[in-house]
């Protein structure tokens, strides 16, 4: 499902225009980067939660080379389902 496909759902299903079906979409997309990009958690009851993780420095090794490098410090981005989600995917 790409954004494209969520704008003509609520399009379809709530009636608002397109326009202000894709406006909704930006709106929700734009206020969940934000907060994560603060490190804050997003929990969505009956969904799930989207968690920013810190991970450190790390020793690594070029495939090609075989030489050892150090992968840098990162943040990444974790998505764990709900109970809720789970079961009815697991129906």
């Amino acid at each position: 499902m790409t954004k494209a496909d969520i704008v003509e759902k609520i399009y379809e299903k709530v009636g608002f225009s397109k326009k202000e079906s894709a406006e909704l979409v930006e709106l929700v997309f734009d206020i969940m980067k934000d907060t994560l990009e603060c490190s804050d958690k997003i929990k969505i009851a009956g969904f799930g939660n989207f968690v920013v993780k810190a991970k450190a420095d790390r020793r690594g090794r070029n495939p090609q080379t075989g030489e050892e490098i150090t992968i840098s410090a990162r943040r990444i981005l974790t998505f764990k389902p709900s109970q809720v989600l789970k079961a009815s995917i697991n129906k």
